[in-house]
């Protein structure tokens, strides 16, 4: 088993590091407004996207963003993956203000695929 190049690792620092101002320059200080979740879903997913593509990583990303009013109610989210925990990852970035929850999370597919030599 090879040990992993460093710079293919899941490089879930840099997508904490892209993702919270992504959210937080959108969402700081506004009040929910659910004619506008749809769009401020779409800004941030496309905002990290392209931020996501210039880190060069090998990897493909899939994103996801709640956004949910405060209203006392709670909210729980979950997944499941069934991937290659040596090279795949994911990282979970919540935020809150006064009106409104919003969590985005951002799932990493290595496109490096290990082959093994089955040749005799």
């Amino acid at each position: 088993m090879s040990m992993m190049d460093p710079s293919e690792e899941f490089p879930e620092e840099d997508i904490q590091t892209i993702v919270k101002p992504a959210i937080a320059q959108l969402l700081n200080g506004v009040q929910f407004n659910p004619s506008k979740v749809n769009d401020w879903c779409n800004t941030i997913i496309d905002t990290c996207l392209k931020e996501l593509q210039s880190l060069s990583k090998p990897y493909k990303y899939v994103i996801t963003c709640v956004i949910m009013q405060k209203n006392g109610g709670g909210m729980t989210t979950s997944a499941a993956c069934y991937w290659d925990g040596g090279k795949d990852g994911k990282t979970r970035v919540p935020f809150e203000n006064d009106t409104m929850h919003c969590i985005v999370t951002v799932y990493g597919l290595s496109v490096n695929i290990d082959t093994k030599d089955d040749e005799v």
